[in-house]
């Protein structure tokens, strides 16, 4: 596979508080593209958990809090770290639901 040399800011995905439960919700569309960097805030009152299959905990979010993964920062020989196009952003609450607020993921894609 080629690596595109495009980047693209894609749409904003965000999940309210009232829609995060105690199982996985996909947050927004599918990725369009190979994911390059995504970035995680979760402006919610409770800490979140999210995950790329939907299925196990990959990531803790606390309350007010963000956090940014560059994912094809390093490579080798021209190999590049991305997250696979198809993939969803998925999210629950770690416990007790949040009462105000929103989670949100930021994306940065190949074309």
């Amino acid at each position: 596979m080629g690596y595109p040399k495009e980047a693209i800011i894609d749409t904003l995905r965000s999940i309210a508080f009232g829609a995060v439960g105690a199982g996985y919700s996909a947050v927004g569309a599918s990725f369009a593209g190979p994911v390059r960097l995504i970035g995680i805030t979760n402006l919610t009152d409770q800490d979140l958990v999210f995950s790329d299959d939907g299925v196990n905990d990959k990531i803790i979010l606390p309350s007010g809090a963000g956090k940014v993964y560059d994912i094809s920062t390093n490579r080798t020989n021209q190999e590049n770290f991305l997250i696979a196009q198809g993939k969803f952003a998925y999210i629950k609450h770690n416990g007790a639901a949040p009462t105000t607020g929103s989670c949100y993921i930021e994306i940065v894609r190949g074309a």
